[in-house]
């Protein structure tokens, strides 16, 4: 069995759907997640807002704006006019619960709540589509299978065994259609596994079921060798290892959710990046195969703040590093690049809610210096340190572009600049020279 899942944008329009539907009807038992359609999300988070500032008002003319949007796709959707009064009446249950919103205190929790519909609206949409196609389909409610523990991580377990049970209830059905992005948590309230959780859902039921294949359909013929917007002649990576993926996603490849990669690459289980648009594209593959001694692609994370501490209570003093990351610990900031000498430490960091406090404990333990608008650059590949030449090519390639920080040797797959944001452009056009 394989598990698919098609974003915001696959199922963005009515036409969109009926695209994801030919491609999911091929006979073959599988496993699709859907995420809301696209701008669905930001718009829930814009309901919401108005409840926290106590304007109902406000909320209501957004929240009926959404439903007619919803109200013409289905019209565009269906033929048959009890699947379209079925939709109908499942849009009005949606659509009335969040307005009950407006009478009632508003917390985190029943943002989460009405956050939750987007998904819940899309599968229900798809399922009466396919529905009306005559296709033995099955829609399955996300928040029965997929749960978070104490720490707000995934519980496996439960997910495992839950999600089969589901399954063994409807064996003979083609299709299974189910939620991303959305879950309950250790306490049994709605949550959810963040933006970009639509493909985390995926990885993971992929890794419950011990899936043949994580396929994963965006707008884009897979993770492209450089950032298209800024360089010309791109072209898709055919083939990724785990670990370069995780680096890409993370370092600014926007195509794929970082956490995604995690639970396939446990349970060996390939996925594959695939574009709706186009689907005879080839895309991308990730697996833990790898191509030895060869650069793939480069990644580039703006909004990056470079903080430096200095001092000489550092020399050959054991606990001065462990003091320093204390303090981002204590602020909940995580930190991306390190560099180290006898006298400083280097670091960045993506998240500046509290950069002043964090700048002020640290001046505690030196001189600090911070730099804004940066940007990281991500050079991904098999770039292990035995084979030659390779970290002199990138470096090389660089040689007109000033560099504040260079990060290697944490990972067998990236070497890390840190440039200032002018630059960006500049240096993304340098690297393509590697490939070429």
């Amino acid at each position: 069995m394989k598990v698919l899942k098609f974003g915001g944008t696959s199922v963005g329009s009515a036409q969109r759907m009926k695209e994801v539907a030919k491609l999911i009807c091929d006979g073959d038992q599988k496993v699709v997640v859907l995420s809301a359609m696209s701008g669905t999300t930001n718009t829930l988070v814009e309901i919401a807002d108005y409840f926290y500032k106590k304007n109902p008002v406000g909320a209501l003319e957004v929240i009926n704006k959404l439903e007619k949007k919803y109200y013409h796709t289905i019209g565009e959707l269906y033929t048959k006019p009890a699947i379209l009064q079925e939709a109908e009446s499942g849009i009005k249950t949606h659509f009335n619960y969040i307005r009950t919103f407006s009478k009632s205190i508003f917390t985190l929790f029943e943002e989460k709540i009405i956050l939750a519909q987007g998904e819940m609206l899309s599968t229900m949409m798809m399922q009466l589509y396919l529905k009306e196609l005559g296709i033995n389909s099955i829609l399955l409610n996300a928040l029965e299978f997929v749960k978070t523990d104490k720490n707000g991580e995934p519980d496996n377990a439960f997910i495992r065994e839950n999600l089969n049970k589901q399954l063994q209830q409807y064996p003979d059905a083609e299709i299974y259609i189910t939620q991303g992005y959305i879950c309950r948590n250790f306490y049994g309230e709605i949550d959810n596994l963040q933006r970009g959780g639509s493909d985390y859902t995926a990885s993971l039921l992929g890794a419950a079921l011990d899936a043949e294949e994580v396929q994963i359909w965006t707008d884009i013929d897979g993770m492209h060798n450089n950032d298209p917007r800024f360089v010309e002649n791109t072209h898709p990576v055919r083939n990724l290892h785990f670990e370069e993926a995780a680096e890409l996603a993370y370092f600014g490849a926007k195509i794929l959710h970082p956490t995604c990669v995690l639970p396939a690459k446990l349970s060996n289980i390939p996925v594959r990046l695939l574009n709706t648009m186009d689907p005879s594209a080839l895309g991308t593959l990730i697996s833990n195969e790898t191509e030895h001694g060869k650069v793939k692609a480069v990644a580039a994370k703006d909004g990056i703040t470079a903080i430096k501490i200095k001092s000489g209570r550092m020399l050959l003093a054991y606990g001065f590093m462990r003091k320093v990351f204390e303090i981002f610990e204590s602020y909940q900031t995580a930190v991306d690049l390190v560099t180290t000498s006898e006298v400083g430490v280097s670091v960045t960091i993506d998240k500046v809610k509290h950069l002043e406090e964090i700048v002020n404990d640290l001046k505690k333990l030196g001189t600090v210096t911070v730099d804004h608008d940066m940007v990281i650059i991500c050079v991904v590949g098999d770039i292990y340190h035995e084979y030659n030449g390779l970290q002199a090519l990138v470096v090389n390639a660089l040689k007109e572009v000033p560099i504040r920080m260079v990060s290697y040797g944490g990972s067998d797959y990236n070497i890390s600049f840190l440039i200032k944001k002018e630059d960006k452009q500049k240096a993304l056009q340098a690297l393509q020279s590697i490939f070429e």
